[in-house]
Order: structure tokens, then C-alpha cells, then sequence
């Protein structure tokens, strides 16, 4: 397909650049921190939003159960449908629940102020800046009367918990089938692949035991800690197992959370430690997962009386291009390129995405979206995270662009 200047859709966009700007400061200014995931509020705030937008908004809301086994207090998802015609179905999947603020800020994480050009606030840039995107880019695709093809809007909420009751869940009720799905990423790339990510729990069990005769005790530290040392050990092997797609790298392994111990006088009965391996694309997550266990396997035979149970938490797989998405990809790079001003290309990242359930259903998937360069300079999940206003202005119209070319 080739690229199309459309002077309708670049009119409209830069007509309404400060309504743009006003419907991302307003989804920032309501908090959606997840945890604890009460997110439904927000949710409302945003339909309500849209509907004085003129959008039909459809209201999915998630069972408590389910919403309370996936560790969040209440979910509603949002979906908007435009049909222009006969064609194909193009999701675009932005999320409203962030990481907590934590602390370290200059300016209020929830005030959306603008300080040089550039919009503060938790979320600004992942992923609530998407929203606004998203939702203008349809606007002026209206503009341009496309006369096939539907666009639909999916707002989710919970990506921060890996998207089982965002995405997976719209999918798994048969809410929405798209063709081909676009999801938030940054504007100078193009993602279509990321890696995927496990976390384990490994917990030792030992007896506790007076501090003045350890010995009649099992230390359960003394366990854990041989089996983290065999872990960081192991770790240095990953480096060479760097992935061929560029902007991936190699995988990861980190140690986040320890937990355990009785008093500072009493030999530790139960230590419990969460681990995160990142799974390039080239990698097999069940291999990952059982070489993982055979290191803390074999660490854990020098301490016999202690018991190590491992269980896993979170497996998200690895995002590859999927046959079919090519040329969504191809009009995304080139109108990037064109906007932007400079060569737009398609990569890969190091993270993982709630993205990933869209390609586990065989549906092709693309991440792309308002933001800066990269995560470290829009400060994501960081004290100060921001997006710069003129990105979000370029994003808005490549995404609309592409969306006019494609449904053409």
C-alpha cells in the first residue's frame, strides 16, 4: 500500500490539537492505580468523556469474582464501534490503569501540568495519552469518510496485571473478532515484537529454632541464600543469549521481592522470594521455566532438610509478527517517517504487553502510539512521567493516516 497525504484528516487534527490536549489532562487527573485496580470510576469518567465526544460507548463490565482473583477491585472495559462499511475490523487498544505514583515527584501526578511543552502526570505517557490518540485519530478518519472497514476502540484496564481481563477477556466473551489490532507504544517506532516474561515464587521451608542453638532449627535463609547465589551465578550466562531482532536484546533476570523471617533472635522458618525472567521472542517459555527449576533444583540438594516449593505466578509469552499484519506495519513506518521527519522502522522492544493476547488469538498486532523516544525519557513508571504535547499531535495523525489508508 502506498501513503497518502489526506488533507482532511490534517485539518481536523490540527483544528482540535487543544481538545486533544484537554481529553488527556482530564483521564490523568482521575487516578486508576492499579494496584489497587478500582478502576471502574475511571472507567466512567472516560465513557462520559466520549459520549460528549459523540461516541456510542459500550460498557463490558468484568464479574467482581473475576476482577477479585485477578488481584483488582473492580474492572469495566470500553468499547466503541465505528462501521464505515463492508472490510476489515482494526482494533485500537489503549489502557487506563497505571503503576502507583511512588514518590519523587516535581509536579502532581494527578494535575496533568504542562511545563515545556510537555504534559506531567502518572500515566501521561503509558498509557493514557493513547486514549486521546486513539480517539481523535477516529474522529478525523470520520472526517475523511472512509466507505469500508469498521475501527473499534477498546479502553482496558488492566494491563498493569497483565491483561487477562482486559484484552483476553473482550476476546474470550466474543465481545469484539477484530482483523488486526493496533496498541499503545511510543512515536518514534514501530513495535511488533516484544518479549515475554515469567515470575516465579520460590519458597523455603525450614523450623524455627532459639538463636542461641541454631542447630536444632532449619535455616531457611541459609537455603534460600545458596539458591539465590546459584541463581545470580546462572544469570551471567543470559548475556549471550542476545535476540536477533533488534531493540530486544538479551533476556533478563531479577529478584524483586524477599519475604520471611520471624525475629531478629529466631532461626527463619519461611523465606519466600519472587523472581521475574524475561523471554526473548527465540525462546521457548516452558524451556525457560524448566531450566529455571533445575538450577534452583540442584542449588537447593546442599540443604536436604529444607523444603523448596516452586510456583508460578505470571507466564506472558513473547510477541512475534503474525502473517497478515505487514501492511498495517509498512503504512505505520512510512506515514512515521513522513510525520516525524526522520526513518521510522519496526523493532522490537524489551517488554511485554497486554498486546500479546491479541496475537494469541491469531489476530495481527502492532504497537504504536503517542510518546517520546524511549520509556527512560518519558519517565514511564518513574517519578515525573510525562509525554511531550507535539508527539502526541504527530502520533494522533500518523495513526489516522494509516487508519484512512488501510480501510481504503
Amino acid at each position: 500500500m502506498t501513503p497518502t497525504e489526506r488533507p482532511a484528516i490534517t485539518a481536523y487534527l490540527a483544528a482540535h490539537r487543544e481538545a486533544a490536549v484537554k481529553l488527556l489532562a482530564e483521564v490523568v487527573r482521575v487516578p486508576s492505580d492499579n494496584p489497587p485496580g478500582d478502576c471502574a470510576h475511571h472507567a466512567e469518567v472516560t465513557a462520559g468523556l466520549l459520549e460528549g465526544l459523540g461516541f456510542t460507548v459500550e460498557r463490558h463490565v468484568v464479574p467482581a469474582a473475576a476482577a477479585h482473583a485477578n488481584g483488582m477491585a473492580s474492572v469495566t472495559n470500553l468499547v466503541v464501534r465505528r462501521r464505515y462499511g463492508d472490510g476489515p475490523v482494526v482494533a485500537l487498544n489503549a489502557h487506563g490503569d497505571v503503576v502507583p505514583p511512588g514518590d519523587g515527584w516535581t509536579a502532581d501526578p494527578y494535575g496533568a501540568e504542562i511545563r515545556d511543552g510537555w504534559l506531567y502526570g502518572r500515566g501521561a505517557a503509558v498509557s493514557k495519552s493513547d486514549i486521546s490518540t486513539y480517539v481523535f485519530a477516529l474522529l478525523a478518519l470520520d472526517a475523511s469518510k472512509p466507505s469500508r472497514g469498521t475501527v473499534e476502540l477498546h479502553i482496558t484496564y488492566d494491563e498493569e496485571t497483565g491483561g487477562e481481563l482486559g484484552p483476553a477477556w473482550l476476546i474470550e466473551q466474543g465481545i469484539s473478532r477484530p482483523d488486526i489490532a493496533l496498541c499503545a507504544g511510543f512515536s518514534y517506532g514501530v513495535t511488533q515484537a516484544h518479549n515475554g516474561c515469567l515470575h516465579l515464587e520460590v519458597e523455603v521451608t525450614g523450623r524455627s529454632a532459639h538463636a542461641a542453638r541454631p542447630f536444632t532449627g532449619v535455616d531457611a535463609l541459609e537455603s534460600a541464600t545458596a539458591i539465590l547465589a546459584a541463581l545470580y551465578a546462572w544469570r551471567g550466562n543470559l548475556a549471550g543469549r542476545a535476540s536477533a531482532i533488534p531493540g530486544i536484546g538479551a533476556p533478563q533476570l531479577t529478584v524483586g521481592l524477599i519475604s520471611g523471617g520471624i525475629n531478629t533472635n529466631v532461626v527463619p522458618d519461611r523465606i519466600a522470594f519472587r523472581l521475574d525472567r524475561r523471554i526473548v521472542p527465540e525462546e521457548s517459555p516452558e524451556a525457560v521455566e524448566a531450566e529455571l527449576r533445575d538450577v534452583i533444583g540442584l542449588a537447593a540438594r546442599a540443604h536436604p532438610a529444607a523444603t523448596v516449593t516452586v510456583r508460578q505466578l505470571l507466564l506472558a509469552r513473547p510477541l512475534m509478527p503474525l502473517a497478515g499484519g505487514q501492511a498495517f506495519t509498512d503504512l505505520l513506518c512510512a506515514h512515521a517517517s513522513r510525520v516525524m521527519g526522520e526513518p521510522v522502522i519496526a523493532g522490537g522492544v524489551p517488554l511485554y504487553t497486554d498486546a500479546r493476547h491479541y496475537a494469541a488469538a491469531g489476530i495481527p498486532v502492532v504497537l504504536y502510539g503517542a510518546g517520546p523516544r524511549s520509556i527512560e525519557e518519558a519517565n514511564a513508571h518513574r517519578a515525573d512521567e510525562r509525554v511531550p504535547l507535539a508527539e502526541l499531535h504527530k502520533a494522533t495523525e500518523v495513526v489516522a493516516l494509516t487508519l484512512a489508508d488501510y480501510l481504503a
